[in-house]
């Protein structure tokens, strides 16, 4: 005699919960890659306006549940030195988010004089610093993301060297340079959560409970 059980998979990663954190990661990883390179798109042609700051400000804060996301998808694939750069990354991107912030939401309302009085002091150097920390975690969490091999190698390559330029490059005056910078970062950070939520579909299907002859 024979009866159904049901086994459900136990894998974290297979997970309801995992599933949804991988969702949700992967739709802010979306929506942080179209504030930035749907504005840096409208800026080649007319510039920086109110209309385009505002996303680009807050860009950074959507950034953050993708990169929890890409390290809790990746994690049984890496070790300690992942840990370290997600961390590391993690610190970057709020330190980088709150100078975008700052830079686009406050500054860019200021006359140029005001500018140059705020940009005095410890000011810069604080600001050079926070793009240091952001390039160093891109380019330690891009090196993870590249070892690991869970997520594919071109987003994962440009994640490790665009973003690190990016971090230093976004301070220069508005150009097609810039402007393209901006939708490239936009673009690798769009393809990786597109892999991320093909993962967490794959994972809900996996979270389903399998049948098991007895």
């Amino acid at each position: 005699m024979s009866s159904s059980l049901t086994s459900p998979i136990t894998s974290p990663i297979a997970s309801p919960v995992a599933s949804s954190t991988f969702r949700v990661g992967a739709l802010c990883g979306v929506l942080a890659g179209l504030l930035i390179a749907m504005p840096a798109l409208v800026e080649a042609f007319t510039g920086e306006t109110t209309a385009t700051s505002v996303p680009l400000g807050l860009s950074p804060a959507f950034a953050l549940p993708l990169l929890t996301a890409l390290q809790l998808r990746q994690r049984p694939a890496t070790g300690r030195f992942a840990e370290v750069a997600h961390i590391v990354n993690l610190i970057g991107l709020g330190l980088f988010g709150a100078a975008a912030f700052a830079s686009n939401l406050v500054l860019f309302y200021f006359d140029d004089d005001v500018i140059d009085e705020v940009l005095t002091g410890p000011t810069i150097p604080a600001l050079i610093g926070c793009a240091a920390v952001f390039a160093v975690g891109c380019a330690l969490f891009g090196a993870a993301m590249i070892r690991a091999r869970v997520f594919p190698a071109i987003p994962a390559w440009g994640y490790a060297v665009v973003l690190p330029l990016f971090a230093f490059l976004t301070g220069l005056s508005d150009s097609l340079l810039t402007s393209g910078l901006h939708i490239l970062v936009g673009a690798i950070l769009i393809w990786l959560s597109a892999a991320l939520w093909r993962m967490a579909r794959d994972a809900q299907h996996a979270a389903s409970p399998a049948r098991v002859s007895v």
